[in-house]
């Protein structure tokens, strides 16, 4: 789910995710302040409540915030790869990760920025999109206004698709430029902030303080994990961090699916997430469906939609199938292993990445200089 490029007309709900695709994860629950992984270590973490009551409404309005609550849950795990738990109808939660950088769930009324007001909150910096905050009924535009009537907070949006580790990869640089610059010009606390909290809002945070402030990768993950549960893309912020200092670097793939006897042949996943399908073009001298499309490097998951039926290319890369038994398409897109590009991509997407003295300071004059977004 995004303001810094809008959204094809494509565009599916994530709610509305396949179960077909679900992908082969290591698996981690997070709910509500407690993490449990598949090693069984076990850390609370307990996650404060800015509003902690529901709502005073009928039985049946509250049933459906309920309802609303399991089902964005159950999809955030299926695309996720972890068990993640939000409860929209408990109001606004958060944790400090930082003096001065909180990481939290959306705010839902403007009486939310006088919450964050009294914590010394200067910058609200809301990644949702408009999708988002209609499944939940949020008058993002009240909120606005009202932070705007203040006087003495901002309120920027800064939209990353849901449930979606690609596109979060493609934007967090401009994303993170923005963030930058609000933090240089308005100091004091900033609140970072997606739906739940649990994805997007973390990688974004998480990726400012590699780029920013000088942490290693994973001594910020560690510390943002020691603050809130959370499950944010370490695979997105590497690959963003190697588009930055290597440049976006693109190759020709092409997609292929034989046979005569069938309508309609789509595929799902790769670089457009799980929500949205592309159709691939029949060539009838040749009996067979194709689509070409430019990828940057990086690994993909994909699968086929054939006349409606989800489904593998026994010709294509197949993963391993995961604890459903579900497996999916997939390839790599790799520069010539021989070149310096590639091996400085391998170390910046590596287990345990770091950077130089030098490279955070281009990383730095990268957000600098990037072009401001014309969405306040």
């Amino acid at each position: 789910m995004n303001c810094l490029q809008n959204l094809p007309r494509s565009y599916v709900s994530p709610f509305q995710i396949s179960t077909r695709h679900h992908k082969n994860h290591h698996i981690c629950s997070v709910s509500m302040g407690i993490v449990k992984n598949s090693h069984n270590h076990n850390r609370s973490m307990a996650m404060k409540s800015a509003s902690g009551s529901i709502p005073s409404a009928e039985t049946s309005s509250s049933e459906m915030k309920e309802e609303k609550s399991d089902t964005y849950s159950n999809n955030m795990t299926e695309a996720m790869g972890a068990v993640l738990t939000y409860r929209h109808e408990l109001g606004m939660n958060y944790n400090f990760i930082r003096p001065d950088l909180i990481v939290g769930s959306c705010l839902q009324t403007p009486e939310d920025v006088d919450k964050l007001r009294k914590i010394g909150v200067k910058t609200i910096f809301c990644l949702q999109q408009d999708p988002d905050l209609e499944y939940f009924g949020v008058d993002i535009n009240a909120i606005r206004e009202y932070a705007k009537a203040c006087g003495d907070i901002q309120h920027l949006r800064a939209q990353i698709r849901d449930f979606d580790g690609f596109d979060l990869r493609m934007r967090l640089p401009a994303v993170v430029s923005k963030l930058y610059k609000a933090i240089n010009s308005n100091g004091g606390v900033t609140y970072i902030h997606c739906t739940a909290g649990l994805g997007r809002a973390p990688a974004t945070a998480l990726a400012y303080m590699f780029w920013v402030q000088g942490y290693k990768l994973y001594e910020a993950h560690n510390l943002l994990l020691s603050k809130r549960s959370c499950f944010p893309k370490l695979d997105a912020i590497k690959s963003a961090t190697a588009d930055i200092l290597t440049g976006l670097s693109k190759k020709s793939v092409t997609l292929s699916w034989e046979g005569r006897n069938c309508s309609s042949v789509e595929v799902s996943g790769l670089d457009i997430g799980w929500g949205q399908r592309m159709p691939l073009n029949f060539d009838d001298k040749q009996g067979l469906w194709s689509l070409k499309r430019e990828l940057p490097e990086g690994h993909y998951e994909y699968k086929y939609i054939v006349d409606g039926e989800w489904i593998c290319n026994k010709d294509e890369l197949i993963t391993s199938p995961n604890k459903d038994g579900h497996v999916n398409n997939f390839l790599d897109v790799l520069e010539d292993p021989s070149s310096v590009r590639a091996s400085l991509w391998e170390r910046l997407t590596g287990d345990d990445p770091d950077l130089t003295k030098d490279e955070r300071l281009r990383i730095k004059e990268f957000l600098e200089a990037y072009p401001d977004a014309t969405e306040q």
